[in-house]
């Protein structure tokens, strides 16, 4: 890998002809939140709101060098890699087939289409990230047609490598600390090849989501290996198994340096960076972020760089994303109430509740006996601390309930 940083930095060059270097910039609220000075990389500003439109840039560029006719283009992808692939097919001219989840947002998936156009065709397969690319890798062995990997490609960490390269053109002098976002691991693979020879000083800590961990369990295997179950609320990172090519450049990390990101703290810093400082992210994009107030004690008054890695966020599942927040910081909470099927009883119910305490559901689920119902309950409070008193004054009056907020099985079944 001698030679990496110079292909990183020669990647950057063609690049231009799509779009200048996404911003590199310092951001007050969070310089002040954590005593450091904190700056961001705003992959969120690339043409197609997010990092990705570099690898795939790169790898379809190298390729139809390579071979310069009759070349058709698959992927798979969650939504990032697509469109970043979908630019390229019509920046070069060229068809592509993209290989989504069923389960994509619908704004990336009509973003695909309008940067693709007549170039690109989309294919709707599997629940999961890795589905999908089962059926691509299938496809391109039944048609013959080159596969665009979102990661697991040299071409593709070598375009990744890019950010790394502009970061530190932007800045005066190299990054204490820089906190990368983890999917695939493309991005961080890149950016760590590249940061190793250019500025070994600077520390990298890594970020990955609760629900797609496959780097730190990477690590304590000694060798990629495939999670048996994924949350996708991280569209963007959530990947069963990391790639080969990226392990072997990020094997050396130190598991320590991996942190962990729960989907609903996530959602809280997503709220939080949109209400304060008008920041559109999407659940990877927030990932960097998410993690500053478990590093507070390492960075401050340190110069960290923080990678936004999208912002390819569809505003449907806004509601979502305040629910797991609330859930997440304890203002929500889900309750099953037995309650008396005699007048009054509503009434009594209700005069347990505080002044802060709101019902945001109230649902009959069924009669359980000829005097009981249960009811599924949404109660939300502006202080955690508040549901103490409520579950007390439950219990004063005799009432029989179960806190179901955080019972994941039957949660999914009545929430």
């Amino acid at each position: 890998m001698s030679d990496f940083a110079t292909r990183a930095r020669a990647a950057c060059l063609p690049m231009r002809e799509l779009f200048p270097p996404t911003p590199l910039l310092r951001n007050d609220y969070l310089s002040q939140k954590f005593g450091a000075d904190i700056w961001l990389k705003r992959e969120d500003l690339s043409p197609v709101r997010s990092y990705k439109i570099r690898g795939a840039f790169n790898a379809m560029r190298k390729q139809l060098d390579r071979v310069p006719e009759g070349r058709a283009f698959v992927c798979a992808s969650a939504g990032n890699h697509a469109q970043g692939v979908a630019f390229a097919c019509r920046h070069f001219g060229v068809q592509g087939t993209i290989f989504m989840p069923v389960t994509t947002p619908q704004q990336k998936i009509m973003k695909t289409r309008s940067f693709g156009a007549e170039h690109v065709t989309i294919q709707l397969i599997g629940d999961t990230f890795d589905q999908s690319l089962a059926a691509a890798q299938a496809f391109c062995t039944e048609r013959g047609a080159h596969f665009l990997s979102p990661f697991d490609d040299e071409d593709v960490i070598e375009g990744q490598a890019s950010v790394a390269v502009e970061m530190l053109e932007q800045l005066d002098h190299a990054p204490d600390m820089v906190v990368l976002p983890v999917g695939g691991g493309g991005l961080s693979a890149g950016m760590t090849s590249y940061l190793a020879q250019t500025a070994p000083d600077s520390a990298l800590r890594y970020v990955e989501p609760l629900g797609g961990a496959s780097l730190q369990a990477a690590l304590r295997a000694g060798e990629p290996v495939t999670l048996p179950r994924i949350d996708s609320f991280v569209d963007g990172a959530s990947v069963a198994r990391i790639g080969a090519r990226t392990f072997a450049r990020l094997k050396h990390v130190d598991p320590d340096h991996v942190l962990i990101a729960p989907e609903n703290r996530i959602c809280i810093t997503m709220l939080d960076l949109l209400n304060v400082e008008g920041l559109v992210l999407e659940p990877a994009g927030a990932l960097s972020l998410d993690v500053l107030e478990s590093l507070r004690g390492q960075i401050a008054g340190k110069t960290v760089v923080c990678v936004v890695s999208g912002g390819n966020f569809d505003f449907e599942r806004l509601p979502e994303v305040k629910e797991r927040a609330m859930r997440f910081a304890g203002s929500k909470k889900y309750l099953l109430l037995r309650l008396p099927q005699r007048p009054g009883a509503l009434r009594d119910f209700l005069g347990t509740l505080g002044p802060e305490d709101d019902i945001a559901r109230f649902e009959y689920l069924k009669k359980t006996a000829r005097n009981f119902g249960t009811v599924l309950l949404g109660i939300e409070t502006t202080n955690p601390d508040n549901f103490n008193g409520l579950f007390a004054r439950l219990d004063d009056a005799g009432f029989a309930y179960s806190d179901i907020t955080e019972d994941e099985i039957m949660a999914n079944f009545v929430i």
